[in-house]
């Protein structure tokens, strides 16, 4: 099967990533119920609703803590209805983009990184901000990074995963070492092992982050659809 064919179901599926990804590659990581979902809150702050009726707010409203925000990544803008007792507030929407070519092996030594890296992942997500990153993040998928002097100078991995897509996420270069196309090296491998798993490659970026979509535009990916990433947490 051609990873880069999108059936009616993958399409639908990829219009609701985080609801299909703990329904589908993260089912063992999912709580809640047929109604609402979230990710455990060490890994992140994902959620997903199965409907926007009024019992599936309220089954996410008893998911969440006091002050606690979870991310919602629905296809259209949502609002919680007033009797749910939650507070919804839209962000920046974000373009979902997919890969639509095989890319050849990059000659950087690679390597996967595991438990023992996970103190080094954490702190080169805190200098770079590429997202949501917790204690667990790095156990969503495979992670692989290039090191330098011996010290974790880049690195990416997997995030979401509904059934037949896995999601390219947290591509990070250590300020002390950009410009050496870490980034461009590492999202082309991730993005070949990924289709060499027989899964779609796809990957999320703000509007306004013109670089990285340029970036992923020469690598073959194209804007599929614009998400609307909206927090919620409990009224007052």
């Amino acid at each position: 099967m051609n990873p880069f064919d999108l059936s009616p179901s993958l399409h639908a599926a990829l219009d609701r990533p985080v609801w299909s990804s703990l329904n589908g590659g993260h089912r063992h990581l999912a709580l809640g119920g047929p109604l609402a979902q979230r990710y455990p809150r060490d890994i992140g702050p994902f959620a997903a609703l199965a409907s926007e009726d009024l019992p599936a707010w309220m089954a996410l409203a008893e998911l969440l803590l006091p002050g606690e925000a979870a991310m919602l990544v629905p296809p259209a803008r949502v609002g919680a209805p007033a009797d749910a007792g939650l507070a919804a507030t839209p962000l920046e929407p974000v373009l979902q983009m997919v890969a639509t070519r095989e890319l050849p092996p990059s000659s950087l030594p690679f390597e996967v990184l595991g438990e023992a890296d996970a103190e080094a992942m954490r702190l080169l997500a805190g200098l770079t901000n590429p997202g949501p990153f917790a204690a667990r993040t790095h156990q969503l998928g495979e992670f692989i990074g290039i090191r330098e002097g011996g010290e974790l100078a880049a690195m990416t991995g997997e995030r979401m995963r509904p059934d037949g897509a896995v999601e390219v996420s947290a591509v990070c270069v250590h300020p002390a070492h950009r410009g050496k196309a870490y980034a461009r090296h590492l999202l082309a491998e991730r993005t070949r092992r990924i289709a060499a798993g027989g899964h779609l490659p796809f990957l999320h970026v703000y509007p306004s982050n013109h670089g990285a979509i340029a970036l992923y535009e020469s690598l073959g990916y194209v804007v599929r659809n614009q998400l609307h990433l909206t927090r919620v947490m409990l009224a007052g």
